[in-house]
C-alpha cells in the first residue's frame, strides 16, 4: 500500500449522483470525467463508485486561484 492510501474496507464510494450532488454538476458530466480517466472509478455491475478521496482530490487541483496583481 502506497503512502497515504486507506485500506479498501475504509474508502468511502460515492455514487455517480452524489458525486454531482457534491460537485453541483450533473450525473453526465460526472460519467464524462470517469470515461476521460479525470476522475477514478471501480465499476460495480453497470454502475460505477467514486472514491469520496478522489472527488476531494480532484476539486483541491481544479481549483483556480485569483491572482493579484
Amino acid at each position: 500500500m502506497a503512502a497515504g492510501e486507506r485500506p479498501l474496507n475504509e474508502v468511502v464510494f460515492l455514487t455517480v449522483a452524489e458525486v454531482a450532488a457534491v460537485m453541483r454538476v450533473s450525473k453526465m458530466t460526472v460519467y464524462r470525467l470517469v470515461h476521460s480517466g479525470h476522475l477514478p472509478a471501480i465499476r460495480v455491475g453497470r454502475s460505477f463508485r467514486v472514491p469520496e478521496q478522489a472527488v476531494h482530490d480532484y476539486l483541491r487541483e481544479s481549483y483556480v486561484g485569483v491572482e493579484t496583481a
